[in-house]
């Protein structure tokens, strides 16, 4: 039975191709491939705690594990950019679709850069940054009333 969200049987085949073998040659075979990356894409499509991974997955430490060695050896990168290569040459990407462009992404109104605080010379010579005050102070507020 394939839950929602699943790796399909085409999209598997897909992805097979480019995965470190299941079985090593010397030690324990790993548990399967299309079962642990299930577990991965369940839990980023749902954002829930490795924890409260599905047992249909395995444990949810092997799972979290898996992931974690991928992600240290760079194989999750070098499996994007082979399926995004390959998809290019079938002519499936189309990359005025796809092209990201930074100057369209606003940023935050408090992101231009400033440098935040007020230089104060001292007599040495020295200067100093200091912060600007962040409240009121009691003197201000006694006389504006």
């Amino acid at each position: 039975m394939r839950y929602r969200g699943e790796l399909t049987d085409q999209e598997w085949e897909r992805l097979e191709p480019h995965l470190p073998p299941e079985k090593p040659e010397t030690g324990r075979p790993n548990v399967e491939h299309r079962r642990l990356i299930n577990g991965i894409l369940w839990r980023e499509r749902t954002g829930a705690p490795w924890r409260d991974l599905p047992e249909r997955y395995g444990p949810w430490a092997t799972v979290y594990s898996r992931f974690r060695r991928w992600r240290l050896a760079g194989i999750w990168d070098r499996i994007f950019a082979a399926v995004q290569q390959e998809a290019d040459t079938a002519g499936e990407v189309d990359w005025s679709v796809h092209f990201v462009d930074g100057s369209v992404i606003r940023a935050h109104q408090h992101a231009a850069g400033a440098k935040g605080g007020r230089q104060i010379r001292r007599r040495s010579g020295a200067v100093v940054v200091v912060s600007v005050p962040r409240s009121t102070s009691r003197r201000t507020v006694r006389a504006s009333r």
